[in-house]
């Protein structure tokens, strides 16, 4: 038996960016805080998760809002 690591792949969904996983050992959320700094929209987004048969994708979904 063979035992393998899951892999991360994390996207921005509006744009289709797909982004490196900058260390495994942080958590999402704290990914998430990392590439805020470089793409404020992610400050508020929401975050999908899916298991895509290799690995998990985590898709960054903009929250957009209304003022008012």
């Amino acid at each position: 038996m063979e035992v393998k690591q899951i892999g991360r792949k994390f996207k921005i969904q509006e744009t289709g960016l797909e982004l490196p996983d900058p260390n495994p050992a942080m958590t999402e959320e704290q990914v998430q805080q990392f590439y805020s700094v470089t793409y404020p929209q992610l400050t508020t987004a929401t975050m999908e998760k899916v298991f895509d048969g290799e690995s998990f994708v985590f898709t960054f979904k903009s929250v957009i809002g209304t003022k008012g």
